[in-house]
């Protein structure tokens, strides 16, 4: 018996049809799941404070400040993004629980994205512990030890050394990156990362 194409055509024409709009309307939940997951962040545009960006102390004091504040309070990403030169990448530094160490590199919207996914609306504070700074000339490079927490007084969760590169443009400091080191809980910090 030899089959006639001309009517077999359209019932493939009808199934692919039917999984194009399947596949579209699967793809479109999993976007909205992956969104809820994973918020997009909304960054001002904001002029940068002088406070934060004519001093190293200054600039350093708002790099730790803008992500910490009570839980529900939106954290300060446009100001965080007048801190860092246009395009940063942040390097993000990890140890696997089988102690394989492993990078990731963000641009600041990704940063921004990924930390508030991580915080899920929760209180969470951080702040700086200790400093070490090389600097020469208009150039300074700062390794940061920190300490993160649930409240403002409570006890340390957590600590990364964060290793930033500034400069100064002759008006006021830039962070030209940032790598930072999320150190696991059960790994003592390098005596010289101390206060």
């Amino acid at each position: 018996m030899r089959m006639n194409r001309r009517a077999f055509l359209p019932g493939v024409s009808l199934v692919v049809a039917l999984l194009a709009f399947r596949t579209a309307n699967n793809s479109a939940a999993n976007a909205k799941e992956a969104q809820a997951a994973h918020p997009h962040v909304d960054i001002p545009k904001l002029e940068p404070r002088a406070d934060d960006v004519l001093s190293l102390d200054g600039i350093i004091k708002a790099y730790f400040e803008v992500v910490s504040g009570p839980a529900g309070k939106p954290r300060e990403w446009g100001r965080d993004a007048t801190l860092y030169i246009p395009n940063v990448r942040f390097v993000i530094v990890k140890e696997g629980a089988k102690g394989k160490t492993a990078a990731q590199s963000m641009t600041h919207q990704e940063f921004a994205d990924d930390s508030e996914a991580a915080r899920g609306g929760k209180a969470f504070y951080e702040r700086e512990m200790h400093r070490i700074v090389h600097r020469a000339g208009n150039m300074a490079h700062v390794l940061s030890t920190a300490e993160q927490r649930a409240s403002a007084n409570g006890p340390a969760l957590g600590h990364s050394i964060d290793s930033l590169d500034l400069y100064w443009d002759g008006t006021r400091w830039w962070i030209a990156s940032a790598n930072i080191w999320e150190v696991n809980p059960g790994h003592a910090l390098p005596s010289e990362f101390l206060p």
